[in-house]
This record gives C-alpha cells, sequence and structure tokens, in this order.
C-alpha cells in the first residue's frame, strides 16, 4: 500500500475520498431532519454544450467575463433566433404583456385598489403597493416553472427542515408537490429549477476529515452536464431562465463552478452578500428561518407594545465581525438593552422577544440570521446590523418603515438611538410589523403571500427582469 501511495498518492487519496462519500451516504442515512421526497430515477451525462437563444441577449453578454461573451458572440444568438420556437415566442410575448402592465402599475398614483378575495396590499410596509399587487396576480394566472426530475434524495429533490437551512428543505418540498406554478411539461415553463440541495451535498458527501470542498464541483457540475446534455433550455439562454436556491453558507460556493449559473442564472440565497457578487439585479434574497420543529408552531405572536418591558435584546454566539463590537459595548452592560452570549438559567429566549420592544439583528460568520424572522413572528422591531447584505423580497418592501438600521460604527449609541425614537414612531413600526409578518409566516402547504409566494415572486420579477418601484 505504501508503494502505491508513493507511486500514485492523489489516486489513492481520491479513492478514499470516494469509498467515504459512499460511505456516508449508504451508512450515515437520514438524520430525520429532511424533507419527504419522491423516488426517482437518476441519469448520467457528461457533455456539456454551450449555445444561447434570444432571451435576455444584452443581459448574459453583459455578465459573462470578456472571454465566455466572445465565445458566445451574435452569429450564435442569431442562428437560435432563426430557430423559430413558436411556443418559446408565445411564453416570451406573455411575459412581455405582463412586463407593460407591471411597468404602468409603477407609474400610477392615483388608483383603485385591485380586488382580491384574500388580501389587498396597501400600506407603507411595502415600496409600491398597487405596483406588487398586479405583479402578484399575474405571476398567479401565467408563470410556470419547471422542475428537473435527474437526481434522487438525499442530494436531490429534498432537503433539511429542522433546523437553521429549514428553507432550503422546505421550498424544495414545496416545489415537489406544488400544483400552482409547477408545470410537467418543459416547453411551458417560463423557469427551470435546479433542484439540488447544498445542504445536503455538504452533509452526505463532505468528509469531516478529508474536507472535499470538490464534492461541491463534482456534483454541481455533472448535474448541470446531465440536464443541458438532455434538454435545451439550458442551452438556448445559456442558464438565464434556470433557477438554484440555497440557504447554506456554501451557496455561493456552489454555483462558482459552473460561470453560468454563477453569472447568469438566477440565484436565491439566503446568503446575500454584494461583497461575494450577489448580484440582486439577478440574483434574489430570501429569508434564513431556524424552525427546530419544522413548523411554526409557538412562534408567532407577542405583547402588546404597552406590555413590552425590555428595551431591545439579543443573545447568540460571538462569530464574524460584528457581533465581537456589540459584546465589547454591550454584553451584559445595561438593564435595558439585554445582550447575551449565554443566556442566564431559566430565561426564555422566545419568551424575551416577545415582551422587547426592539430584536437585535446582527450578522454572523455570513450577512443573512435567522434573528430576522425570528424578530418579526415574536412581533418585535427588528434593529438591522449588517454589511452588504441584501435583505430578504427588498425589492417589494420597504424595510425602513418597519425595521432598525444601523450601521457598525454606530453600534456605541445603539441604545441612545433606539431611546431616541418616539414612542408614537416605535408604535407604527411594530404595527407594520405585524403587518409584514405574513410575508415571512411558512405555511404547510402554503397560503398565498406567504413566504413560499414571495420567493416566487422574486423570480418572477428576475424571469421578467422589471421592477415594481420607481
Amino acid at each position: 500500500m505504501k508503494q502505491i501511495y508513493r507511486r500514485y498518492p492523489n489516486a489513492v487519496v481520491f479513492a478514499m475520498a470516494s469509498i467515504a462519500m459512499v460511505y456516508m451516504v449508504l451508512i450515515k442515512g437520514s438524520k430525520g431532519t429532511s424533507c419527504t421526497s419522491v423516488d426517482r430515477k437518476s441519469d448520467s451525462a457528461f457533455t456539456f454544450n454551450h449555445s444561447s437563444s434570444h432571451m435576455d441577449a444584452a443581459r448574459r453578454q453583459k455578465a459573462l467575463p470578456d472571454l465566455e461573451r466572445s465565445y458566445i458572440g451574435n452569429s450564435v444568438l442569431k442562428t437560435d433566433k432563426q430557430k423559430g420556437d413558436v411556443n418559446l415566442e408565445k411564453l416570451e410575448a406573455g411575459l412581455a404583456t405582463a412586463r407593460a402592465l407591471i411597468r404602468e402599475a409603477t407609474s400610477k398614483f392615483n388608483h383603485t385598489a385591485l380586488e382580491d378575495p384574500d388580501y389587498v396590499p396597501q400600506g407603507d410596509i411595502y415600496r409600491n403597493a398597487y405596483a406588487f399587487h398586479r405583479s402578484y396576480l399575474l405571476m398567479e394566472s401565467l408563470f410556470k416553472i419547471y422542475v428537473y426530475e435527474e437526481g434522487e434524495p438525499p442530494i436531490f429533490h429534498n432537503g433539511p427542515c429542522k433546523n437553521i437551512y429549514s428553507m432550503e428543505g422546505l421550498f424544495l418540498s414545496f416545489m415537489e408537490t406544488d400544483t400552482k406554478f409547477r408545470t410537467l411539461d418543459p416547453d411551458k415553463a417560463h423557469v427551470y429549477f435546479l433542484p439540488f440541495s447544498v445542504v445536503m451535498i455538504i452533509e452526505y458527501l463532505f468528509h469531516p476529515i478529508i474536507h472535499d470542498k470538490a464534492v461541491l464541483e463534482r456534483t454541481v457540475v455533472d448535474y448541470v452536464r446531465v440536464v443541458s446534455n438532455k434538454y435545451p433550455f439550458w442551452n438556448r439562454s445559456l442558464g438565464a431562465d434556470h433557477v438554484m436556491l440555497s440557504c447554506h453558507d456554501w451557496g455561493p460556493r456552489a454555483t462558482r463552478y459552473v460561470k453560468q449559473l454563477y453569472f447568469v442564472a438566477i440565484r436565491v440565497l439566503c446568503n446575500a452578500n454584494t461583497s461575494e457578487h450577489f448580484n440582486p439585479k439577478k440574483d434574489a434574497s430570501f429569508p434564513e428561518i431556524n424552525l427546530e420543529t419544522g413548523d411554526i408552531t409557538g412562534l408567532v405572536g407577542g405583547l402588546p407594545p404597552s406590555e413590552r418591558t425590555t428595551l431591545a435584546f439579543f443573545a447568540g454566539r460571538m462569530h464574524g465581525r460584528i457581533r465581537p463590537l456589540l459584546f465589547q459595548h454591550w454584553k451584559e452592560k445595561d438593564k435595558d438593552l439585554l445582550v447575551y452570549e449565554t443566556l442566564p438559567e431559566g430565561v426564555s429566549y422566545h419568551d424575551m422577544l416577545k415582551k422587547s420592544k426592539y430584536c437585535i439583528c446582527p450578522s454572523g460568520h455570513e450577512v443573512a440570521s435567522p434573528r430576522i424572522a425570528e424578530a418579526i413572528y415574536a412581533e418585535c422591531v427588528p434593529v438591522l446590523i449588517s454589511q452588504h447584505y441584501v435583505l430578504p423580497f427588498s425589492d417589494v418592501l420597504n424595510w425602513e418603515s418597519f425595521s432598525v438600521q444601523v450601521s457598525v460604527s454606530e453600534i456605541p449609541q445603539l441604545k441612545e438611538i433606539l431611546m431616541g425614537i418616539p414612542e408614537e414612531q416605535y408604535r407604527r413600526m411594530q404595527k407594520r410589523v405585524k403587518q409584514v409578518q405574513r410575508h415571512f409566516v411558512v405555511n404547510n402547504p402554503p397560503r398565498r403571500f406567504d413566504v413560499f409566494h414571495m420567493i416566487i415572486h422574486s423570480i418572477w420579477l428576475r424571469r421578467l427582469n422589471v421592477r415594481i418601484y420607481g
């Protein structure tokens, strides 16, 4: 064995890694934290073809590096246009009509609210409530998503549902059973969903000793090769109408290995960090929600404003660049602004959220934090402390109306800032937190305007390449 290792060290390491991966999948099994999924047939192909379509060519050309752009060229776009895909033209015509109606809605100031049996968006929590409602109704009537069926659980069509990455697994699960937006006919789809779970790739294929991060590359690259070889859709758009979703910290990293997935495709990420090339024009941010039990039972609701006796509250571990500063200035140093690394014995974390006026939500290792959704669930005004973070659904929601945003440099003045907010203004913000709550709530099955539908709407806007505020 030693002689073999000296002669072929890389081959031996690769073989050991492969055996370890197989062992982990076969022996480790499910920990009971993943969502129910449907058995599927796997596929295998290794041809990764490059072509394009006429859809949003300018965006693709601008996004790709110079070498890639020169490879695509106008002649390829012209050739693809000449194929005369009548079905695609119909889809694009429908989207063009929707785009025009939404743009018209953004310019209207005096208008009659649209009718809706469930909910009519209105108020300051929206950038443009009327345009959002118009867009949402058009999405419900038109938008179709095709979920590639290739791949088997636990890596594909499956994800965690009882931890900090719950939204990744729940979205995958909801898409598997959805009948409103999902189409089984790929020719009728506006976007194509790549149903791999970064969390499950790390859980089952990432060996804790070998630390082979290339498992991400091998899994994602191979999957794109499979679908691009079997179907024409990736190649005709270079991925511009394809979607991936991940709540794992390594979600952005997983897309680096396929240039079109990184620069062109729609990436829906919890870790929406612009310093790590998150592009809000084509990528969408969605909330990190920690569901320890798999649902929101007991998390939603809180005391009325008059009974909230704590000014501000935070409890969490010290990691990242922001929390050390927060702890330096405020950890267990003030009776009104309560900051803990470890909660005192007998103190309930969720009870503290429900009786605090403001809930401090600092970024940790990554920009996203589940504390934002926890604060909204507890009807506590979020105090956001982050850098380079694109907030969830910020193309629709006016975060300034229901949260307090504090820069890192203002952490020493945090109590002064919060005490300086008039009671009347606080009560308005708290009322808006209760109103915006419906857009962050997880329902099973999903309900209109909830977090699942808000994620779908974010994808819809990026497929349209339109914004709903002026």
